[in-house]
């Protein structure tokens, strides 16, 4: 459930007030836009910063025991008045919110508009486990696989999955900027799948990383097949495998999907 459907829920029953960052200069915990609920008891997301969010949040709570928001938007300076050295200033607003605000909090809070579209093939024990991982991150995920009944009957809201026999046939209609993962149940396929992704990028250069799981072992047996479909080094310079982080020890599908998520968060979204 992502932070505005949770904190939909909460405002069915009582209110709260929305604190986000509008406004920033220098250093800072968070990017503008980010955001945190503060209700009598409970915070839904984050400001971050420590401090910072720890005044937001008694501001945000005695506005609620006023039954209204007194200052709209508050300046909170990052240095010793705060304990804290980032040296930047940041202005929050606060808004109350509540059950007549719940309409309207998907376009407000949920926009999903500047998520990065990963494309996930394989709904293995890996590939779960990524799954799981992208759930929690500001990621729109396209989740394919040529068999039936792979996929748990519910995914999180920003995973979309879709069977596709043959599984290759799925990589023309992949979001552009698409950063491609690749771990099906099979050799055969996930050939297939490099080959067509490839193709593509010889065609519209819009897919800016092509991952593929395995063995160096594997690549270079891939790398000749592909030689022989016509493929240049170049292109084939394209294709990350084996993928991870090196230097994350473990083969349980939890540390390979923590390794191949955070090299997937680090690579640059524009296509090379």
């Amino acid at each position: 459930m992502r932070p505005w459907q949770t904190l939909a829920l909460k405002l069915a029953r009582e209110p709260a007030v929305l604190v986000r960052v509008e406004t920033l200069q220098g250093s800072g915990p968070r990017e503008v836009g980010a955001w945190m609920a503060v209700t009598a008891s409970e915070v839904v997301n984050t400001i971050g910063g420590g401090q910072l969010e720890f005044d937001a949040i008694a501001k945000a709570r005695a506005a609620l025991a006023a039954g209204r928001v007194m200052e709209a938007r508050q300046r909170f300076a990052l240095g010793p008045s705060l304990g804290q050295c980032c040296g930047g200033v940041v202005w929050l607003g606060f808004e109350w919110l509540d059950a007549r605000s719940i309409a309207g909090l998907a376009e407000r809070l949920g926009d999903q508009s500047g998520w990065r579209p990963i494309a996930l093939f394989g709904g293995g024990h890996v590939g779960r486990a990524i799954v799981d991982l992208l759930a929690r991150l500001p990621v729109r995920v396209h989740w394919i696989d040529s068999r039936e009944g792979v996929f748990p009957e519910t995914l999180p809201d920003n995973v979309r999955a879709e069977q596709s026999e043959p599984v290759q046939g799925a990589v023309p209609t992949l979001a552009a900027g698409s950063q491609v993962l690749i771990m099906s149940f099979s050799h055969a396929e996930d050939l297939d799948i490099v080959a067509a992704c490839l193709k593509r990028q010889r065609e519209a250069c819009d897919l800016p990383s092509i991952g593929l799981i395995g063995s160096r072992s594997k690549w270079a047996t891939f790398r000749h097949r592909l030689e022989a479909r016509g493929f240049s080094p170049a292109e084939l310079a394209h294709v990350t495998c084996p993928i991870g982080i090196p230097g994350i020890v473990g083969k349980q599908p939890e540390i390979v999907a923590l390794s191949v998520v955070a090299q997937a968060m680090q690579t640059p979204t524009e296509p090379r």
